[in-house]
């Protein structure tokens, strides 16, 4: 047993294509597995490896594995920068601000604005609103939020 054993190693070694094939459907079974994103860009740079291993086999296991490094340091730098690099940045901009999400919208007011205040209808709720006066009836545009205030003007037209 223990001769095979070695016997296989020494097999890997001398065909370092194999040796990186293997340790790519490894890291994308594992990504597959426990999905985390980063085990696919290191499966793909190994399976890229074994091509490069495949097409020279004579640089050896050290630069192979520096064409790994490479790859997948470069491969995961890609990926979050034009991937994951913008995942969340709208949502991030509205955290803890969910009235912003009405801003632009344009309701139609239920009770007069006068002195600044009046009503304005948002689906099936009543919103206090804050603006120039206005009549019921009219439509206003949502220009800010402050807590559940809604700070709007007359819609032109």
């Amino acid at each position: 047993m223990e001769g095979s054993l070695e016997g296989f190693i020494s097999w890997l070694l001398a065909n370092g294509a194999w040796l990186w094939l293997a340790i790519g459907l490894l890291m994308l079974a594992g990504e597959m597995a426990l999905p985390g994103v980063y085990l696919l860009w290191i499966g793909l740079s190994a399976m890229v490896t074994a091509g490069f291993a495949a097409l020279l086999p004579d640089l050896g296991l050290v630069w192979h594995g520096l064409v790994f490094v490479a790859l997948a340091a470069g491969s995961i730098y890609s990926a979050n920068r034009f991937f994951y690099g913008r995942r969340g940045e709208a949502d991030e901009a509205r955290v803890n601000r969910r009235g912003g999400q009405h801003v632009g919208r344009v309701l139609t007011v239920v009770a007069p604005i006068e002195n600044g205040r009046g009503h304005v209808q948002m689906g099936d709720t009543r919103w206090l609103a804050s603006g120039p006066d206005t009549a019921a009836g009219a439509r206003v545009r949502v220009t800010a939020v402050d807590g559940s205030l809604l700070i709007v003007e007359p819609v032109e037209g």
